[in-house]
């Protein structure tokens, strides 16, 4: 056997063939055109309307006013750690439960998964906010941020963990029961660590929407980037400047945390393995 370094092909989608590619390359052109138009556009709107003005911006050169965002961006970063680490636990729970064997468990879990993703976020925000606290429960200003984000996105990765585990073949569950092991060792140590992998792009993604799903901080008044971002334009009155500035930022922690967690990909992708093709039997020369 021989290992090739190529990546793997990806089980949840079809590469695309030359034609494909050469839609998808002038579609990205496209879309590269027009972006840049667009940003042209703004750039002289706000260059004729004075918001270009060195006087707008000088004061996004003082440490204290990025010492205060950074207070912000620190608050949005806990709040999305602690719902990856609890959404992200509580989505393989229902992603196993989903695929289970067991009718009641499977049900339970399919009710869970398509009751949260039906109800809109904000809403049960809303509830944590306004709800909860008529009937004497009174969650942190944190949490109730946190648990409804959890929720909803725990049914989000359930259903991409969902996707990985049914893309895996079945030969590997059969050949891992062939040798002894338990249901639960099975899930633990040979179908989750290829299941994650497979689908390590769409969690990717799903991170990168839940850090923006933060800034649903200000309606409880966490202290989160986007709420300092309107506090501090309120104070200074530079309501543009000081939005662009939070634009940026959010733009360089996510294009960052999916440039680190593309890279973590590469590094755990399994060379494909090719064996040898069997030589076929000389054919006996007739006498």
């Amino acid at each position: 056997m021989k290992s090739n370094n190529a990546s793997t092909v990806s089980y949840l989608y079809e590469e695309p063939g030359p034609r494909g590619r050469l839609k998808i390359l002038l579609g990205s052109a496209a879309s590269i055109l027009l972006i840049l138009a667009g940003l042209t556009a703004v750039v002289l709107q706000f260059g004729t309307t004075g918001q270009l003005a060195p006087e707008k911006w000088l004061p996004f050169l003082d440490a204290s006013v990025w010492a205060y965002l950074l207070v912000g961006l620190l608050g949005t970063l806990q709040a999305a750690a602690i719902v990856a680490v609890l959404g992200g636990s509580l989505g393989v729970l229902l992603a196993l439960g989903r695929t289970s064997k067991t009718k009641p468990i499977r049900w339970a879990a399919a009710t869970y998964i398509e009751i949260a993703r039906t109800l809109p976020v904000l809403l049960l925000i809303y509830l944590m906010l306004f709800g909860l606290p008529q009937i004497g429960i009174n969650f942190p200003t944190l949490w109730k941020l946190v648990i409804p984000l959890t929720i909803a996105n725990a049914a989000v990765f359930a259903e991409i963990v969902r996707a990985g585990i049914l893309s895996l073949p079945k030969g590997q569950s059969e050949a891992a029961l062939s040798l002894g092991m338990a249901p639960h060792q099975i899930s633990r140590l040979v179908v989750l660590p290829q299941a994650l992998r497979n689908v390590t792009p769409s969690l990717v993604s799903q991170l990168v929407s839940l850090l923006k799903d933060t800034s649903l901080g200000y309606i409880v008044a966490f202290t989160e980037l986007l709420y300092r971002a309107q506090v501090l334009s309120s104070f200074n009155q530079l309501l543009i400047q000081t939005f662009l500035v939070v634009t940026l930022i959010f733009l360089v922690v996510n294009g960052s945390l999916s440039a680190v967690a593309s890279r973590l990909g590469r590094r755990t992708e399994a060379p494909k393995i090719e064996l040898p093709l069997p030589v076929p039997a000389a054919a006996s020369t007739p006498k």
